[in-house]
C-alpha cells in the first residue's frame, strides 16, 4: 500500500476550519489592536511589549521550569491529574502574571494608564494565539494542500524519512484528514475565550501596579490557575465542545466584570 492510499483525501469542512482558526488566531490580534489603538489611541509599544512578555516568561522561562519539575516528578506528577492540574495552572498563573505586572511596572512606567494595559492584554493574547494556534494551522494547511495535491509520496522520500519517522509523519497526516471538521474550529474558539483573559487579567494587574494593591496580582494568579486547572481536569470528563463553552462562560464573565472596573473611571485617563 502506497503512502497516497494510505492517507485519504483532506475533505473541505476540514480545510475550511483549519482556515477559519487560523483567521481568528492572527487576525483577530491585528483587529483588535488596530481597534484599540484607533478607539482609545494606545501605544503600540504596549502590544509589543505585551507579546515579547508572553514569549520570555511563558515560552522560555516557564518551560524551563516544566523540563526541571517534569524531569525530577515524572509520573508522580503527569500521573495524577489533580496535581498535574494544579502544577500547569499554578505555573502558568505565577509566570504570566509576573511577567505582566514587571513588564508594566518597569517598561511601561512611563506611559502606564488602562488604554495601555488593555493593548498590552491584546499584545500578550495576541501573540500566544499566533504562535501556538496560528502556526499549527498554517502547518495543517500545508499539509491539506499536499495531500490533497499528491505531493506526500515525494515529499517524504525527499526528505528521505523511515522507521518510527515514516509511521510518525503519516499518522499526523492521516489526522489533518481524518479529525472531524467541527474539531478545527475549537482552536479558534479556544483562542477568542484566551484573549478575552489575557486583556482581562492584564487589566487587574495594570491595577496592581497603579493603585499598588498587590490584590489584584494575586487575583490574577487565582484566575488563571483555576481557567487552566479546570480546562485540564474538564477535558478528561467532558466532550471537547462543552469544556471550550465553559472556557468561553469563564473569561467572558471574567471580562465582563472587568468591562465595567474599565468604565466605571475617566474615560480618558492619562499615564502617570
Amino acid at each position: 500500500m502506497t503512502v497516497s492510499t494510505m492517507i485519504p483525501d483532506v475533505p473541505a469542512a476540514n480545510i475550511i476550519g483549519i482556515a477559519v482558526s487560523l483567521v481568528i488566531a492572527v487576525g483577530l490580534p491585528i483587529a483588535l489592536c488596530i481597534i484599540v489603538w484607533r478607539k482609545t489611541r494606545a501605544r503600540i509599544s504596549s502590544f509589543f511589549i505585551g507579546a515579547a512578555t508572553f514569549v520570555l516568561f511563558a515560552m522560555i522561562l516557564e518551560q524551563i521550569l516544566h523540563t526541571v519539575v517534569l524531569t525530577a516528578a515524572g509520573t508522580a506528577l503527569t500521573g495524577n491529574i489533580w496535581l498535574y492540574a494544579l502544577y500547569g495552572g499554578l505555573a502558568a498563573g505565577v509566570f504570566e502574571e509576573t511577567g505582566r505586572y514587571l513588564a508594566m511596572k518597569l517598561c511601561m512606567r512611563k506611559n502606564l494608564n488602562k488604554q495601555n494595559a488593555i493593548m498590552y492584554g491584546v499584545g500578550h493574547g495576541g501573540i500566544e494565539a499566533m504562535l501556538l494556534v496560528g502556526m499549527a494551522c498554517i502547518s495543517n494547511l500545508v499539509i491539506a494542500v499536499m495531500i490533497n495535491s499528491g505531493q506526500v509520496p515525494a515529499l517524504l522520500e525527499m526528505s528521505g524519512v523511515d522507521g518510527s519517522t515514516y509511521v510518525l509523519a503519516v499518522s499526523q497526516m492521516t489526522a489533518v484528514s481524518t479529525t472531524p471538521a467541527w474539531q478545527f474550529y475549537m482552536a479558534g474558539l479556544e483562542r477568542i475565550a484566551a484573549i478575552i483573559f489575557h486583556i482581562s487579567a492584564s487589566y487587574l494587574v495594570y491595577l496592581a501596579v497603579k493603585e499598588k494593591k498587590l490584590f489584584y496580582y494575586l487575583l490574577a494568579i487565582l484566575l488563571h490557575l483555576l481557567l487552566d486547572a479546570m480546562v485540564l481536569i474538564l477535558a478528561k470528563a467532558l466532550p471537547i465542545l462543552v469544556v471550550e463553552a465553559i472556557t468561553l462562560v469563564f473569561s467572558c464573565t471574567f471580562g465582563g466584570a472587568v468591562w465595567k472596573m474599565y468604565h466605571s473611571g475617566s474615560r480618558n485617563e492619562t499615564a502617570a
